[in-house]
């Protein structure tokens, strides 16, 4: 009998769905919050299949696990796994990369409104009877206003296809621009130089996953780049934005805004009810949500089954749908065959 190791089951509880695609596998299910390195090893040093929402795998933890054969992140991003020591040890790395597009969008432009409507600035002027504040002279008509895409794979696609609703200019900014030409003409998108989008674009919106190129990519010197009545927006990772060099210069309203879901220095992993000390928790001049961009029921549910389901295909020797680390030489060989829908 095979055994799977399950994460994060306190903050991020399994579903019933989740276990029967391990069954299908013929595995012992087992559910542990496991936030530290030593609580993972103490329950899935042994374990064949180990599945992660938010904990964080280092290297220390993944070359200690002996018999595992697949690493499955629920949901899309891989930044918290050490890929490339799975890779070196044989452990196919799985993920879900498409669980949340709608969800990812919807709260990238509903940050965007918020903003531009300050919509907290509204509610809070209700609630003191400031009937005034509906003079506020930030407020400015959306349509003909730029959004600058820091990338521009399929979430900032999505993004592109709902926010030309409302008549915005659209500028987006990748490596190779060839690549995208097509796709960008076709949404009437213009590709540009990340220096460039940055000084043209009303707001800002990230769009890339954090590696070691992508980490504090939006360092000081590129932030001061933006209009000082610009507005960054952040469903991506913290990490890209060098978050100290934001703080100081939201402080000073060298930038009028910023619209954040992901964090450098807030842990909103956390198990519920830690509290967090940090400046932005303190600036009247944010928007701030606990990482929930990709949140919805029906996200939260697919992003398990599924990688419980890549999880499930890989002990059963079957090719999963999404396979991290490509390259990697499986300790036991993988077949392509059918994969339950």
């Amino acid at each position: 009998m095979f055994k799977a190791v399950r994460l994060n089951a306190t903050t991020y509880p399994v579903e019933d769905a989740e276990r029967a695609e391990l069954t299908r596998a013929g595995a012992e299910f087992v559910e542990i919050e496991g936030q530290e390195s030593h609580e993972i090893l103490a329950a899935a040093e042994d374990c064949d299949a180990l599945l992660v929402v938010s904990s964080r795998v280092p290297g220390s933890v993944i070359e200690r696990l002996s018999r595992c054969r697949v690493i499955a992140r629920l949901g899309a991003g891989t930044d918290k796994i050490d890929v490339a020591e799975a890779t070196r040890r044989g452990i196919v790395v799985t993920n879900v990369p498409d669980f949340c597009l709608n969800e990812q969008a919807e709260h990238t432009l509903a940050l965007l409104l918020a903003f531009a409507r300050r919509l907290p600035f509204m509610m809070e002027a209700m609630r003191t009877h400031s009937w005034s504040a509906r003079h506020h002279p930030g407020v400015h008509r959306l349509a003909g206003q730029t959004l600058g895409l820091i990338g521009f794979g399929t979430s900032a696609r999505a993004v592109a296809q709902r926010a030309a609703a409302f008549s915005l200019r659209l500028l987006a900014w990748v490596r190779d621009p060839t690549k995208y030409r097509d796709i960008a003409k076709s949404l009437q998108v213009e590709l540009v130089s990340l220096d460039h989008l940055l000084s043209k674009s009303d707001f800002v919106s990230i769009h890339l996953p954090l590696c070691e190129e992508t980490h504090h990519l939006l360092s000081r010197e590129r932030l001061i780049q933006m209009k000082p009545t610009a507005v960054l927006i952040n469903t991506a990772r913290g990490a890209i934005v060098d978050e100290a060099a934001l703080v100081t210069l939201l402080q000073r309203r060298e930038i009028a805004g910023a619209a954040l879901d992901v964090f450098e220095g807030i842990d909103v992993f956390a198990m519920p009810g830690t509290p967090a000390a940090h400046p932005l928790l303190n600036l009247d001049n944010v928007i701030l949500t606990p990482h929930c961009a990709g949140s919805s029921v029906e996200s939260s549910r697919e992003s398990k089954v599924r990688g419980a389901r890549n999880a499930a295909d890989v002990l059963l020797g079957i090719r999963p749908q999404s396979i991290v680390n490509p390259a990697v030489v499986p300790r036991f060989s993988l077949q392509v065959g059918l994969i339950d829908e």
